[in-house]
């Protein structure tokens, strides 16, 4: 590894252990933390993509159920990290599953929409992950997947008393990451995301944007997110037109 992906892993380390001393009570009944059992895939990503200063950081909030909380890499849609970034393996499973949400890793069947939409604007964009991660990344601000048995909960919905330390970790986490990439710009894939970056960069010199979220519960998002999103991006100067 070279000394910036190795302190994004070290960070991300940090991170981790700081979650899972965290506590969470019902109706949350499962917390993955893929930074554990599919902590080999994502030092993969740090290490191929994490290892130069970056011009643009995308932001997303979590990990999403058939993204990374199956392959570690943030927004993770399994062929585009398999086959886009040549990342395969490397995912055990946590500590306690619930069969509702099982870690199939990489044989994983079903799609991370929001990632297939998220990727593939890029790849379509750039060509190569190479091309594009020469000046891009991709992290998520919390490393937490929240289930309530089946359904997904997100961070924003837990009660204040558990949202607290869990922001005060993953702020840290943010401003390590910044300091370490040095982004002209930290754009939100999503507006809590955005507010997020803007509370745990505060004072560093960063611009800050974003693009809608490319979630499939956004009506906006299903009416063609990759062009929404590259006019948003254009408008805000992070990419040039064309």
């Amino acid at each position: 590894m070279t000394d910036l992906s190795s302190r994004l892993l070290a960070a991300a380390d940090t991170l981790s252990d700081a979650c899972n001393a965290l506590h969470f009570a019902a109706p949350i009944s499962h917390v993955y933390n893929p930074l554990v059992y599919a902590r080999t895939a994502n030092a993969e990503y740090l290490r191929r993509f994490g290892a130069t200063r970056k011009r643009v950081v995308f932001l997303g909030m979590n990990p999403g159920p058939f993204g990374m909380v199956q392959t570690g890499v943030p927004f993770g849609e399994i062929a585009a990290v398999r086959d886009w970034m040549g990342i395969t393996g490397g995912v055990t499973k946590p500590a306690i599953e619930t069969p509702k949400r099982p870690i199939e890793g990489f044989a994983c069947a079903r799609s991370e929409v929001s990632g297939r939409r998220l990727w593939g604007l890029f790849a379509q964009r750039f060509g190569t992950a190479e091309a594009f991660f020469a000046e891009h990344f991709v992290a998520n601000y919390c490393p937490l997947a929240f289930f309530e048995q089946a359904r997904n909960a997100t961070p924003d919905k837990l009660p204040a008393a558990e949202q607290a330390p869990l922001l005060a970790a993953c702020d840290a986490h943010l401003r390590t990451m910044a300091t370490i990439l040095e982004p002209e710009w930290l754009i939100g894939v999503g507006a809590w995301a955005e507010g997020r970056a803007r509370t745990a960069l505060a004072g560093l010199p960063v611009k800050f944007g974003r693009v809608l979220h490319p979630s499939p519960a956004s009506p906006a998002a299903n009416r063609g997110w990759a062009e929404a999103a590259t006019r948003q991006l254009v408008d805000q100067g992070v990419w040039p037109a064309g």
